[in-house]
Formats: C-alpha cells, structure tokens, sequence
C-alpha cells in the first residue's frame, strides 16, 4: 500500500494554513472537476485525489492524525491488519465530500454521496490508505438501482440569409449524443433576430433510466444584406433618385424584401432626406402578421458628365439663380 502525500497532492507545504489549503483545493478542484472535463479519465483520477487530500488535509483533527503518522504510516497499517485500525464510517468514510468553489451559498456546493456513485460508479473514491488510517475497513458497496437523469442540452449555431429570416425556414441538423448521429428538422420562425435561440424540445440527448431528453437549440446568426440594414424589427435601404426628380417631384421604384413598391417623391426632396414605408420591414415574432417599417433614404446622383445638351440647360439654371457658371471643357 502506498504512502499518500496530500500535501504534494494539492501543492502546498506542511506549514501551510488551513485557508491557504482551502484555496489551493478550490483552485484544482476547479479545474478538474468532471462537470467542467466531461468523459476525462485523467481529470476524474485527479478529481478524486484532490478530493481525498482535502477530506484529511481540510479537516484538522485528521490532519493533526495524518501529521502524527508520517513515517511510521507502516506501523498503523500493521497494527490496522492486527484489527486495531481506526473507527470506520460509512461507504464513502466520515461524510459526504465537500466540493467548495467559492464563498457563500452562490460559490459552494457539497458533493453528496449519490453524486459520487454519478461520477465513479461502483468505484470506491478513496484509496487503501485512506480506508486504512481515516475509514476503517472497506465497507460493502449496496446495488443501486441507476438514477433517472434529464438528458443534457444541445447546442448549435445556424447561419441564415435576412431573406431567410423574413420568410421562415426549416433546416435539417445533425445531432450527436451517445455516440449515434441524428437528423432533426427544427423550424426557424419568420422575423428571428441575430442571436436568437430557437427550442426544439425533447431534441437533445437522451435522458438516464427513463428521464427526459434533453433540449436542442439553435443560435441563429444572420448574414449582413448588400442592400437592407436591420435594425429590430425594422429596415433601411438608400434610394436612388436622379436630381430632376429630386426638384421637380415624381416616383421611385423602393426595394423591399417581398418586391418592389413605388414611393411617391414630392418636390425639392432633399439628400438623405428618409421616407417611412409603414409595414414593410421584417415579422414580429410572435405578432401574428405584424412588421416593422421600411426607412428609404433619399440618394439624390448627380450626373459625372453631363451631355452638351444637358450642360445648356444647367447653365440657364445658372443664370436664373445668379450663379456663376464653370468654363467649358
């Protein structure tokens, strides 16, 4: 039977005080505990080491015992085989583990006994030298009948067009859980937002001994458009006008995600002057038929090279509002 070094086991030296111990558990426990590494035999190993280091290490009456021990730890196992070895507790020794993350009852937790047999089975958590100077002998494991365990959640990001999006659309995905692959198809309702999480209940893994299945959910997240910038529930978009129109008034052909409307443009319409399209921008979710609005700013061009023609008209423009009028080229 091997001599355990609890103190080399959690990193600390003998003259180490008890808070200083407590924080260096915490700090490995941390790390290896199998929630956070999970299917890591190398991290569940050490989990238990630690686990057992503090068990002695943590509690000073066992720790005074365990500093008594050192080097004659071979005498205590003789007389413990003679029958004079220490009072026993239960299957998992004096209690039940304590897991402490924090201060306060948001950072701690206990790790109870069912938790052990959830972690290492029918494994006994302790080593030989642990049930020889602090447990007593070996106690007999009970069958247990396995714990009923929801299934854990799923999750997957999903990318879509705004086109998508607006419309709604189902999407096949691949689900791994328990070593097999599925296909789920999830509907993405119409007028999802980027970083939406869309619920297919039941779709995750499988629960334990007749328990529920887990979630699955998708994250969406929605490609930026050429044309549309969105902005909860509404769009904009820039409209091109040309300069006549711009002055004299008109219409204008808007781009929508449905198709395009005409916008009735009134005179002396300004650039970057905005026109809101009631109800032409994306589906409220969960509104039944509600959207958002459409905001159109005015994008007056001018034209880079006007004709011989056009140029005699500006000029006269010129003159009428007494400007002066540029050389000819």
């Amino acid at each position: 039977m091997e001599y355990k070094d609890y103190y080399a086991t959690l990193g600390v030296s003998k003259s180490a005080s008890q808070k200083e111990t407590k924080q260096a558990f915490r700090k490995l426990a941390r790390k290896h505990h199998p929630d956070v590494n999970p299917g890591n035999k190398s991290s569940e190993a050490r989990f238990k080491e630690i686990n057992e280091a503090y068990e002695v290490l943590g509690d000073p009456a066992k720790r005074q015992k365990y500093d008594e021990l050192g080097a004659n730890w071979r005498q205590y196992e003789q007389a413990h085989q003679a029958g004079q070895g220490f009072p026993g507790g239960g299957p998992f020794g004096a209690g039940a583990w304590t897991v402490d993350f924090g201060d306060g009852p948001a950072g701690s937790r206990s790790t109870t006994e069912d938790e052990m047999h959830e972690i290492f089975g029918s494994e006994d958590p302790f080593s030989d030298f642990f049930r020889t100077f602090f447990g007593g002998a070996r106690a007999p494991r009970q069958t247990r009948a396995p714990r009923a365990r929801r299934g854990r959640d799923v999750e997957h990001d999903i990318e879509l067009s705004l086109d998508d999006a607006f419309h709604g659309v189902t999407r096949r995905v691949s689900v791994k859980a328990g070593g097999h692959a599925r296909s789920v198809d999830v509907r993405i309702p119409a007028g999802v937002h980027d970083g939406t999480r869309v619920r297919a209940a039941g779709e995750g893994e499988p629960g334990a001994s007749g328990a529920a299945s887990g979630d699955l959910f998708l994250r969406v997240r929605i490609r930026a458009h050429a044309a549309f910038e969105r902005k909860g529930d509404d769009l904009y978009v820039r409209v091109a006008l040309h300069v006549t129109t711009a002055v004299l008034g008109g219409e204008a052909q808007v781009p929508t995600l449905t198709g395009p409307v005409r916008l009735r443009i009134p005179p002396g319409t300004q650039p970057g002057q905005v026109f809101r399209l009631r109800g032409q921008g994306m589906p409220v979710v969960g509104r039944g038929g509600a959207r958002g609005d459409l905001y159109a700013t005015a994008d007056v061009h001018l034209p880079k090279r006007a004709t011989s023609e056009e140029r005699a008209h500006y000029e006269a423009l010129a003159k009428l509002a007494g400007e002066p009028v540029g050389s000819r080229r």
